[in-house]
């Protein structure tokens, strides 16, 4: 198969066109958003409020409420060890354990990010040390408080909604279900 021609790369992903082959075999070139992958991170406190931030969303002119999460900073990078750097970085904790929960593609239709989802537990506060071009401040929010703010619409990122919801059905009260 012919390899994909790069259109444009960017700092963080690269467009480019990939061939493939139709079900009836005619020939066609699909725009593809390469990604290296991302972490998100749920921080769970002792107490059971989860650390949150509000970050400033250029892209879509709007704060939103999440979790911290970034981009693996080169490819092959673990995804644990951009959990943990992007954990401090963004909110001043360190945790002495990340858990897996999940992994998932943010767009598949266009794109090929794969983010992995852990969760931060035995968190030691520390200060945050966001990238220059990072607006956020962070958010403790307790669980109910947090499943609420995804009920009503305040947590419109997905990777944050899809992380706090599969943890609440599958993972929390230690059950694994």
């Amino acid at each position: 198969m012919p390899a994909d021609t790069t259109i444009y790369a960017a700092r963080k992903f690269r467009l480019v066109k990939h061939p493939h082959t139709l079900r009836d075999g005619t020939p066609h070139e699909y725009e593809i958003i390469r990604h290296p992958g991302a972490a998100v991170i749920l921080p769970l406190l002792d107490d059971g409020r989860v650390v949150m931030i509000r970050n400033r969303r250029v892209a879509i002119g709007e704060t939103l409420l999440e979790l911290p999460a970034g981009t693996l900073d080169v490819p092959g990078e673990p995804p644990v060890e951009c959990a943990k750097r992007e954990l401090i970085e963004e909110t001043g904790y360190t945790a002495a354990k990340l858990t897996p929960l999940l992994w998932f593609y943010s767009s598949p239709g266009f794109c090929d990010e794969k983010l992995y989802a852990f969760l931060a537990t035995d968190l030691t506060a520390g200060e945050a040390r966001p990238e220059a071009s990072e607006d956020l401040s962070l958010e403790i929010l307790d669980w109910p408080a947090a499943l609420e703010a995804a009920r009503r619409g305040e947590i419109r990122d997905s990777k944050s909604l899809l992380t706090i919801l599969h943890y609440d059905r599958f993972f929390r009260d230690g059950a694994r279900r």
